[in-house]
């Protein structure tokens, strides 16, 4: 996230994957809409419960065609695009347009300037109340009562899960949610490998401190906790207002850093997606520092009451995993494991990857059998 600005044009040759029939939910305030794919199984009529994927930090529901393909087996399955991403970026939104009508091309560049409208993601967790809504009023049984209905999601799309389950209680669409399955969840900052981590990973663990300390109370001893305070309020404000101004029209199209180059060698295990990856001109590749930030304090406001999670779930990480490091979801499972039974955690042993879904066929073969096993004895609970 600190790596420097690219000026490459990213430009996308082909229309974007549809793999359901494609809706657009109109947003709370009517100013814009939000693209939700839907996948039926062949005969709806068997249909076990409904699904619905919530992709990660500037990816898109498209790739998951392959993921949505299984669960549809027995499944209703949804993708949704969150704010900014995927068709619900207008930039993308035009591109697919253009292409599917026989343009040749389409320059995507600017479409990480969507981003310039996330500053914290109560936008994007009103994206998963609305998909949520959609699918409650379309996942009926014949019989006319309602499917379970459980969410798939991947880093940031967990982070954004997770934090509106917890704070959306008594929301009628949270309270339809029976589970939901985390893959290399946000619940914490990242970790560089290699020697760059060497000398990024001390202003990395600098400031997500200095924002722990300053956005929530600590219960430390008094002289340290006067410390941390005295830090954080020196640092905080010289950390937001320089992002704040590196985030205005003019600077950020110089000074969104893209995406460092180790990212890609962590995101599978699988060289052949590693590529699929590299050639998807629907995934951004640069970030708004404004952005980028409010996920930092997104995760450090999510853990503060982290322990009132009390959703089934089903865990599922890397041991190593250097975007979003493996410590988060050890202290998240720490606090929430006990207060379901039906809780899971399943940790990649020995692996580094951060798309575990889009992991190499044999260990998603595993992966995606463990989440097979977990939502079938979930149904039978919720039943």
């Amino acid at each position: 996230m600190t790596s420097s600005s690219c000026s490459c044009a990213q430009i996308a040759t082909q229309a974007y994957p549809i793999w359901g029939e494609s809706i657009f939910l109109p947003t709370e305030d009517g100013k814009s809409r939000r693209h939700l794919q839907v996948l039926e199984p062949s005969q709806q009529q068997f249909a076990d419960a409904c699904l619905l994927i919530v992709h990660g930090m500037n990816e898109h529901s498209g790739r998951y065609e392959d993921i949505a393909r299984h669960f549809a087996e027995r499944y209703r399955v949804a993708g949704i695009d969150m704010t900014a991403h995927g068709l619900s970026n207008e930039v993308f939104l035009k591109a697919h347009h253009s292409i599917a009508s026989s343009a040749p091309e389409y320059d995507v560049s600017s479409a990480y300037l969507e981003q310039s409208q996330v500053r914290n993601l109560d936008t994007m967790r009103s994206d998963i109340r609305n998909a949520l809504i959609y699918l409650t009023e379309h996942c009926n049984r014949p019989d006319g009562g309602k499917l379970p209905l459980f969410i798939l999601s991947h880093s940031l799309g967990s982070l954004v899960s997770a934090s509106y389950l917890l704070d959306a209680k008594n929301d009628t669409a949270a309270r339809q949610i029976k589970g939901i399955i985390f893959t290399g969840p946000a619940f914490s900052g990242t970790k560089v490998p290699g020697w760059r981590g060497w000398f990024q990973n001390p202003l990395i663990r600098f400031t997500f401190h200095t924002q722990e300390h300053f956005l929530n109370p600590h219960d430390e001893a008094f002289p340290l906790m006067l410390l941390n305070q005295f830090l954080a309020l020196l640092a905080v404000p010289l950390q937001n207002g320089l992002i704040e101004f590196l985030s205005l029209p003019g600077m950020r199209n110089l000074f969104s850093p893209s995406s460092p180059d180790w990212v890609a060698d962590y995101l599978s295990d699988w060289e052949e997606e590693k590529i699929r990856h590299q050639s998807d001109k629907y995934i951004m590749h640069r970030s708004i520092l404004r952005y980028v930030q409010g996920v930092q304090k997104e995760i450090i406001q999510f853990r503060s009451k982290m322990d009132g999670f009390d959703l089934p779930y089903l865990l599922i990480y890397s041991e190593h995993d250097p975007i979003t490091a493996a410590w988060g979801n050890i202290e998240f499972a720490a606090v929430t494991l006990g207060k379901h039974a039906d809780n899971e955690v399943m940790a990649l042993s020995g692996a580094s990857h951060h798309e575990q879904l889009f992991s190499e066929p044999k260990r998603r073969k595993e992966i995606l059998q463990r989440i097979d096993q977990w939502l079938i004895r979930r149904i039978e609970h919720a039943n």
